[in-house]
């Protein structure tokens, strides 16, 4: 087989293609043909160094693909089943072996681009709305970069719990996805001061909730947007980590929670992931949930994929095809 692989972290010329053995299942595993491997920020963050992992490391996490072979003790998959997953280390390459405990099934009627679209992004999201700060009727959330992946997921879930989204995008185009994605007020960063043009809409610090997935650059001044014990989800960092903060500042602005959560303490096995998976499915079957895949590279470019994911040169999601 084929893969993308680091020996050393760095930029994306750390990124290699080359042929790598083929796996072979081990008790509780399979072995997938990939069909699609999907690109997030947490692959920079591991090929960067950001996030540790053992080297020499094939990248990716992301996938959807078929059933080739199954190991001793997995009695549910079959050779020609279609599954997807969010946590398979190792996923830009050609085939993949993973436990079967990790993957979904995916459901007739759904291509399997669509599928590698939705288990990392779309999980993410499912999570922050329903499990983080549960949004309801009523409930203000800010979303940030909701031209992104999850952010253009994060807005069509808190509009069908019925809350009134914000978000920040960088340019006009991206401002067209949003609203499109069914965002109220759509706030271009670049032009104005986010927290600012908060408060003209909606006076003083209206929000109940950021979803927070740019890092550094918005961080702090979120936190002067959010509502007395108002929440701030902090999930990502494709513009650095935040800064350190003091607990007191979260005093100082209102008593406000701080949460870092992260998606796999949400998938602790195969019942949760299947159920946060069959309620994204049926909202893409229903046509309430829109996948909006914004590029495909082939899986041997990954390396100039990350390159423009990392410069916020893409919208939408991101898919490496072998």
């Amino acid at each position: 087989m084929w893969g993308v692989q680091i020996d050393q972290t760095g930029g994306p010329e750390v990124m290699h293609w080359r042929e790598l053995p083929d796996p072979e299942p081990g008790p509780g595993q399979i072995v997938i043909e990939l069909a699609a491997a999907g690109l997030n920020y947490i692959d920079t963050y591991q090929r960067s160094g950001l996030y540790k992992v053992p080297l020499p490391y094939v990248l990716g996490l992301e996938g959807a693909g078929t059933v080739t072979t199954v190991g001793d003790g997995v009695a549910d998959l079959a050779p020609g089943d279609r599954v997807a997953w969010a946590a398979g280390a190792g996923s830009y390459a050609t085939r993949i072996a993973i436990s079967a405990e990790q993957v979904m099934r995916v459901p007739d009627g759904v291509d399997m681009e669509t599928a590698a679209a939705v288990p990392l992004q779309g999980m993410t999201a499912h999570f922050l709305v329903t499990d983080t700060f549960p949004l309801g009727p009523g409930d203000r959330c800010l979303v940030h970069a909701g031209a992104g992946g999850v952010g253009l997921l994060l807005i069509q879930i808190a509009k069908l719990k019925g809350a009134e989204v914000f978000t920040t995008v960088g340019s006009p185009d991206k401002a067209e996805l949003a609203r499109s994605a069914g965002a109220d007020h759509v706030i271009l960063y670049n032009d104005v001061d986010f927290a600012d043009a908060i408060r003209d809409i909606a006076g003083e610090r209206p929000i109940d909730v950021v979803y927070d997935g740019v890092g550094k650059t918005v961080f702090t001044k979120s936190l002067t947007v959010i509502r007395q014990r108002g929440m701030m989800v902090t999930f990502g960092n494709a513009s650095g980590p935040p800064d350190p903060i003091a607990p007191l500042e979260l005093s100082a602005n209102g008593s406000l929670f701080l949460t870092r959560p992260t998606l796999f303490h949400h998938i602790r096995n195969r019942a949760e992931i299947q159920a946060r998976a069959d309620e994204l499915f049926g909202w893409i079957a229903d046509g309430t949930l829109i996948i909006r895949i914004g590029a495909r590279f082939p899986l041997s470019d990954a390396a100039e994929a990350h390159r423009l994911l990392t410069g916020r040169q893409t919208t939408a999601k991101v898919l490496l095809i072998p």
